[in-house]
């Protein structure tokens, strides 16, 4: 479980960490705005059309097999980025490192339904969801650190160079802790070429006008995402007739478990609010306030503080209390998202980021109740032998809502900055809007959730 967790850190670390570098990146390599916004969107792009398919491979051949390569190709990936003499070098690496991140996290998943049963089970979900939790906050801090250590032109590089050692000795480590493969796997099955073409380019059509958001002009780039949804019709359809005679790539049925369905959806609407908020934040203090990047960093531990402890916790419990857990947690990151809107309204200026601390203390305390449980919960019905590809359709749909909520609250962010002629604290508390939104649609997944379980167990 260590294993799994240390790589689990090092790959969701990357999706956060890099946001503080981009100005030293800029600085060091003369990048544009369009290359800085593939250096963040090329690695989430890579990360969500893996995941599925990297799951389905890692059921079949075994998951240490997938988890090693996934580890192996992550720290070489590193390596070129750290190494990097130009900007366009730098995004080829970013799209290798996501695409080997999108092998390693459905292993993790995969792994611990093979390995836990039960409350344990609950438990592990709850240690990676604090993962999940702590890498998300503390990527800004640990970004600014490195980037003070290593200096504004070259500090970039050591975000990257970072990974190298933890890397290295997660390989090393896993040939001597993790499982290999099992009579589970089914080593004579197709990979489904067809489904994962279909998938990716599904994918690809539904994310590409959203990570493009601020780089593509014109309502046409719009047009790509019903474009995206008929072709994940369409591998819907093949999926189901190929099922027929083979085993598919992604088991449909698995949609009709309740706690599947929704818990994957909850997950979606979540991340849509989760993963904009260090957006907004971290831009709210550095270009708004005048923060460093360390201090901007510093401004969001409070969050990982309070989630860490509480998705241990949460993974604990979740036997007992269910989905009203995640509703208690979604009601506590809803309050403390609005009491942030109220500390920059009432605390402007400097001394805002001791202002945050509290709200985002609660947000995080709630976040932890969220995360974890939700994934325990949603996976909870899987068969173990499709684990790997059920938690990779689990996770694409997180990176899905990542890519909506970072374009829709980046641009009410960005609108408002334009509009208010640079008021960034305007611009924050219009955008925090928007991540409350998502919160509070999640918020309704999970009560949708309690009132079927009760109406089924009176």
């Amino acid at each position: 479980m260590s294993v799994c967790l240390v790589a689990g850190f090092m790959t969701l670390l990357d999706v956060s960490i890099v946001n503080v570098a981009l100005p030293s990146v800029r600085a060091g390599l003369h990048a544009s705005p369009s290359d800085l916004q593939w250096v963040v969107s090329g690695y989430a792009l890579a990360l969500g059309l893996v995941l599925v398919p990297a799951g389905r491979f890692g059921d079949m051949r075994g998951r240490r097999t997938a988890f090693v390569f996934g580890v192996t190709m992550f720290t070489l990936a590193s390596v070129l980025a750290g190494v990097a003499p130009g900007s366009r070098w730098l995004v080829v690496a970013r799209v290798v490192q996501g695409a080997a991140g999108g092998v390693i996290t459905p292993q993790i998943s995969g792994l611990i339904q093979q390995l836990f049963r039960g409350a344990e089970r609950g438990r592990a979900f709850g240690l990676f969801g604090a993962t999940v939790g702590i890498s998300t906050a503390v990527g800004p801090l640990l970004g600014g650190l490195l980037i003070q250590v290593g200096g504004h032109q070259e500090g970039w590089r050591y975000v990257f160079y970072v990974n190298v050692p933890i890397g290295v000795l997660a390989v090393l480590l896993a040939y001597r802790y993790l499982p290999g493969g099992s009579p589970e796997y089914r080593r004579r099955e197709s990979m489904d070429p067809v489904g994962v073409l279909l998938l990716a380019a599904g994918i690809s059509l539904t994310l590409l006008p959203l990570v493009e958001a601020h780089q593509w002009h014109g309502q046409a780039r719009w047009l790509l995402i019903p474009a995206g949804f008929l072709v994940v019709a369409g591998f819907t359809g093949w999926e189901r007739r190929y099922g027929r005679r083979h085993d598919p790539m992604v088991d449909l049925s698995l949609f009709r478990m309740r706690s599947y369905a929704l818990g994957t959806l909850l997950g979606t609407l979540y991340f849509g609010g989760l993963t904009a908020i260090f957006f907004i934040l971290t831009q709210y203090l550095q270009e708004g306030v005048g923060y460093s990047a360390l201090q901007a960093g510093l401004t969001s531990t409070a969050f990982a503080l309070g989630s860490a402890p509480s998705a241990a916790l949460g993974g604990r419990v979740v036997a007992r209390f269910g989905r009203p857990l995640v509703a208690f947690g979604l009601v506590l990151v809803t309050v403390g998202l609005a009491a942030t809107d109220l500390a920059v309204r009432l605390v402007p200026g400097h001394e805002v980021g001791w202002a945050l601390a509290a709200p985002l203390l609660v947000a995080g305390l709630g976040n932890g109740m969220v995360i974890s449980p939700n994934q325990t919960l949603a996976l909870s019905q899987v068969p173990v032998a499709r684990a790997g590809a059920a938690g990779g359709v689990l996770q694409t749909g997180q990176r899905i809502g990542s890519a909506i909520g970072i374009a829709a609250v980046g641009s009410a962010f960005f609108t408002q900055v334009a509009s208010t002629h640079g008021d960034y604290t305007v611009a924050f508390r219009h955008a925090l809007l928007v991540n409350i939104a998502f919160v509070l649609a999640a918020l309704v997944t999970a009560l949708i959730d309690v009132a079927a379980d009760r109406r089924s167990h009176p």
